[in-house]
């Protein structure tokens, strides 16, 4: 809750000034008069610092909330509602049992704000880093309409697709990044210990070397005499990348270029479209207009070229035009994909079209995800092939010429 700054006369007419954590100031106002002090000005305010330093040491060392403590507690929701147990006794049973003890604490909150009388989607919302925004709006539909046990059993099908499609993607980019790391290790390697040795070597023949082995002995002096300039560089450039991918156009300029780069980029746009087909499906199915259910769903597709499209979508449709006519403008789906969107605007049915978008996309992932072996070992290997043939061309041409020059 927000903090507010007061001041305000005891019974006494003395001047009191303090701070207050509450929901609004009329609140802070109804609990200054019932300890007897006139409020004279309230106005917000940000926490004591002292409460910050502690919310800060807090939040770097405490238990991290992961996303199968999050699934889990949603399926056991759902079967707690299920069996009829009330709201608030679940609530209190799931933080008895819960051993992520970060997500405890959460629970415990989330039972004191229900107590108090504050909706359990508005308690969520204090927690925007475990709940997201698509989680909370769903959970508000299921509280509007009175299906908050059918709407918890959705979201845990919802994240358990997200966390198997995340899974997937994960897989996918493992391997290449593992071998180009490890290729870039051999590198510098290479250059620092390896080429030195042979260069020593080469001092004692007097002779014109190669112009290949050359060049490798220029750039791996080069890399000993100006290693910690060159790493230094290379810090430098790891940070500026970081903190510009924090920024909002760095996070839109990165999203935007990983979906097309070459093999990877199809199954991270494949992924990404699938979430966001089986996100709508959900809202839509549960009854969250297309217009907010476009908003909502924009928030959590985790790519911000992405959101940017569908928040496209979104004014497109406010205008009053087709769901099919904004996809087609979007410009990130293919015929296919608008075909059935076609179809679905047509039948009534997009929530099932929506869903059958994000099967046809999840099996596309799969597919490439298994297939992605194959199509990286040749580059991989034609990428190694090209670095041993300059390293055997560098290194053995001048001891192949002074053979030659032997035998003459």
């Amino acid at each position: 809750m927000p903090y507010f700054a007061y001041k305000g006369r005891n019974a006494r007419l003395e001047l009191v000034r303090g701070k207050q954590e509450s929901s609004d100031s009329a609140a802070v106002a109804d609990q200054l008069l019932n300890t007897g002090i006139t409020p004279v000005d309230i106005r917000p305010a940000g926490e004591p610092v002292s409460q910050e330093i502690e919310k800060w040491v807090t939040r770097t060392f405490a238990e991290k909330v992961k996303p199968v403590d999050l699934l889990l507690f949603t399926r056991q929701m759902y079967t707690l509602l299920k069996a009829g147990v009330p709201l608030l006794k679940s609530l209190s049973g799931l933080h008895a049992s819960m051993q992520n003890r970060t997500f405890a604490a959460v629970l415990d909150d989330l039972r004191k704000n229900l107590d108090s009388g504050r909706e359990l989607s508005v308690s969520l919302s204090r927690y925007p880093k475990i709940f997201s925004v698509f989680y909370v709006s769903m959970v508000r539909v299921g509280e509007l309409t009175g299906t908050l046990e059918e709407i918890f059993l959705r979201l845990y099908s919802y994240l358990e697709f997200e966390s198997e499609m995340n899974g997937r993607i994960k897989s996918a980019l493992r391997y290449p990044m593992f071998v180009v790391l490890t290729m870039a290790a051999a590198l510098v390697v290479i250059n620092l210990f390896v080429i030195p040795a042979f260069a020593s070597v080469y001092k004692g023949f007097k002779t014109e070397l190669p112009i290949m082995t050359r060049i490798l002995i220029g750039f791996s002096n080069f890399m000993v005499h100006y290693w910690p300039l060159l790493l230094l560089i290379l810090i430098l450039t790891i940070v500026g990348v970081r903190v510009f991918l924090r920024t909002k156009d760095g996070k839109y300029t990165w999203d935007k270029f990983k979906l097309r780069l070459p093999i990877a980029g199809p199954i991270m746009l494949k992924g990404t479209l699938a979430r966001f087909a089986r996100s709508f499906s959900l809202a839509f199915k549960s009854g969250v207009p297309v217009v907010e259910g476009l908003h909502v769903v924009a928030q959590v597709v985790n790519n911000d070229y992405i959101a940017e499209r569908v928040d496209h979508m979104r004014d497109g449709v406010e205008r009053g035009e087709s769901i099919l006519r904004t996809a087609i403008s979007a410009g990130v789906f293919t015929p296919v994909v608008q075909q059935m969107i076609a179809v679905g605007e047509e039948t009534g049915e997009l929530d099932d079209m929506m869903q059958e978008v994000a099967v046809l996309y999840e099996r596309d992932v799969e597919y490439e995800v298994k297939t992605l072996s194959e199509t990286i070992e040749p580059i991989l290997i034609i990428s190694l092939g090209i670095l041993v043939l300059i390293l055997a061309l560098g290194v053995f041409l001048p001891i192949w010429d002074l053979g030659k020059s032997a035998l003459k």
